[in-house]
């Protein structure tokens, strides 16, 4: 018998919050999380901007020898970890956390980590590399990170899928609970990767806009974009058995009732032109959770700002939803937070929880020409009252892949 599968414990550090009430609060305020990149000296970049974790310092949440024996992104997620597992209020008394598993992801994982220890070996030799240097740098090491902070025990994995890498971590979770291996799963994922070789990287393949006004650099839909802007951070929320979750009297948010998951088997980076890998996972999707396309309220898109991704998932919507896609509300929240790559599903599932939750739209914020090529209802510049029962999310990757979820209104 399949269970169902409910969200009880939500968390998050990113560019406009570093928690989930921040975050929603800037959601709701049209906040911008880019700013001039702080991190590093950009003389010799073309890209200028990046969505930062503001005011961070990590001797505020670790001690200075964890701090310094994690990188970034798993100090994110750690962090992310912390919030969601005190929300969901699950403790040893209530839960077996031998059936307690760990779903999160990185696209990258400690690419800041490998720029510093490349460095150090190529200046100063071999022997000064950190030994620490591989576990501070693999892409596992969050999902391994958080297991040794609670002492969950139950299945750990990090689903690499570039930047539909926590989307896949949640709906994967959420198959793992439906079909009664785990009881509880901490899923989503985290990214830490505006470094220098990072921003190089994505810049010389003409991803990054190179905008340096804040407001005209991430603008989804819009008609002038020009590259998205990365992002950093991590989205973590606590999946669980419904029936385990109200033994124990949790709070619970939503419930997720749908995923699908497609590859186009196209181009390493590009999307397919027509769309039709990412209509495919919306479909899988809306076929699993058992619901037809006009029954969704509010898609929260990848909407990355590239011209190709947002025409793209643009006629993939119109595959997937059919006449209904243009009833639909969309909107990315990129503008808001950048692209968080491989945790940008995390964040725009809590960002959809809280939709849920408060029922208002989130905005596709510093939008200004319209685009014949993505003619949805994109819920332009600000936030919309409305019904918001059942949200789809989508993430699409580099190398093909794509996801997509589906949370509803939790009802008995």
């Amino acid at each position: 018998m399949e269970k169902r599968v409910v969200i009880t414990g939500l968390g998050t550090i990113n560019p406009i919050g570093k928690n989930v009430d921040e975050t929603w609060n800037s959601i709701e305020n049209k906040k911008c999380g880019i700013e001039a990149i702080s991190l590093f000296d950009t003389t010799n970049l073309k890209t200028k901007l990046a969505a930062e974790v503001k005011n961070y310092n990590p001797l505020e949440y670790f001690e200075l020898k964890q701090s310094k024996r994690f990188d970034r992104c798993s100090q994110f997620s750690i962090l992310a970890a912390r919030e969601a597992v005190k929300d969901s209020g699950i403790t040893k008394e209530n839960t077996d956390f031998d059936r307690v598993g760990i779903f999160v992801s990185s696209g990258i994982g400690g690419l800041r980590t490998i720029q510093e220890q490349c460095e150090i070996k190529f200046e100063k030799g071999n022997n000064r590399v950190s030994p620490m240097f591989i576990p501070m740098s693999i892409t596992n090491m969050p999902a391994g990170n958080i297991s040794i902070e609670f002492g969950f025990k139950g299945e750990s994995m990090s689903i690499v899928t570039a930047c539909a890498s926590s989307t896949h971590s949640i709906g994967e979770a959420y198959k793992t609970i439906k079909h009664g291996y785990e009881d509880v799963v901490i899923a989503g994922g985290t990214e830490a990767s505006i470094c220098e070789i990072g921003i190089a990287g994505f810049e010389n393949m003409k991803a990054l806009s190179c905008s340096e006004d804040k407001n005209r650099a991430s603008i989804p839909f819009d008609k002038e974009r020009s590259g998205f802007v990365m992002g950093e951070g991590a989205g973590i929320i606590v999946l669980e058995d419904l029936e385990h979750a109200k033994k124990r009297g949790a709070k619970i948010y939503a419930e997720i009732i749908g995923f699908g998951s497609t590859t186009d088997a196209y181009h390493i980076t590009s999307p397919s032109p027509d769309g039709e890998g990412g209509a495919k996972a919306m479909i899988r999707a809306i076929q699993d959770a058992k619901i037809n396309p006009e029954d969704i309220d509010y898609i929260n898109a990848h909407g990355t700002s590239t011209h190709l991704n947002d025409s793209t998932e643009t006629k993939a919507i119109k595959t997937a939803l059919g006449d209904a896609s243009q009833k639909v509300m969309v909107s990315s929240t990129k503008g808001n937070t950048g692209h968080l790559l491989g945790a940008a599903g995390g964040v725009e599932a809590i960002i959809c929880v809280k939709a849920i939750e408060k029922q208002l739209v989130p905005p596709t914020i510093n939008y200004k020409e319209k685009d014949e090529e993505c003619d949805l209802d994109i819920v332009p510049n600000e936030p919309r009252s409305a019904k918001v029962n059942i949200v789809m999310s989508n993430s699409l990757g580099f190398g093909g892949h794509n996801s997509s979820i589906i949370l509803k209104k939790y009802e008995e």
